[in-house]
Order: structure tokens, then C-alpha cells, then sequence
């Protein structure tokens, strides 16, 4: 397909009202802004025997203490245990000093 000078001006022309490709950001409605409204991090304070449905952000240290396993995160304990088929996190034990304003990851 060929496209003579004045084709090529109209393209230009139309780029620079905003049809045609654009080199702006990612938009809401464009795959880039769907991911960014789809997984976003959180903090939120944690107590003890709270139910959480996912670790904190990072969290992957697995620790065994009496027989069953942990996980192990900034001073905070979390039990895995299944409520029907989905696995949550219950927080056993908050060690002293322990952060429990904590990042999570979540998605909507």
C-alpha cells in the first residue's frame, strides 16, 4: 500500500489529536491499566487468630515447631490450615517488637 505526502501529513495529524498509535501511558481500559486495578500491594495490621487468605508480601520461610509448619515472617507466626478446600493463614504468635503493619498483595 502506498501512501503519498499527503497521506503521511493526515496520519501525523491524526497522532497528534490522539487517533491513531499512542505513546501515552498505559490507560485504565488498556491491558497495562486492567493489571494495575487487578493486583495492588496493601498494609494492614494483624492480631493474633486473625484468618488471612493470603501471606504477607515476600513471606515464603517455612518453619516446623512441634511437629507442625509455620510460616515464619518479621517476627509473626502463621499456621496454614484448610477451611473446606481453601487454605488461610491464622496468626499463631506475634513475637515482641514484630511489625504487624504489613504488606499484602491483593487481587481484586
Amino acid at each position: 500500500m502506498m501512501v503519498g505526502a499527503a497521506g503521511w501529513s493526515s496520519l501525523a495529524s491524526a497522532q497528534r489529536r490522539g487517533r491513531g498509535r499512542s505513546r501515552s501511558p498505559a490507560s485504565p481500559r488498556s491491558v497495562g491499566g486492567v493489571r494495575r486495578r487487578t493486583r495492588r500491594r496493601t498494609r494492614r495490621r494483624v492480631h493474633r487468630r486473625m484468618r488471612l487468605t493470603s501471606l504477607p508480601y515476600g513471606c515464603n520461610v517455612t518453619r516446623l515447631r512441634a511437629g507442625v509448619t509455620y510460616y515464619y515472617c518479621g517476627g509473626i507466626w502463621y499456621q496454614p490450615v484448610y477451611e473446606g478446600t481453601t487454605v488461610v493463614y491464622i496468626v499463631e504468635e506475634i513475637e515482641s517488637g514484630a511489625e504487624t503493619n504489613v504488606e499484602f498483595e491483593e487481587y481484586e
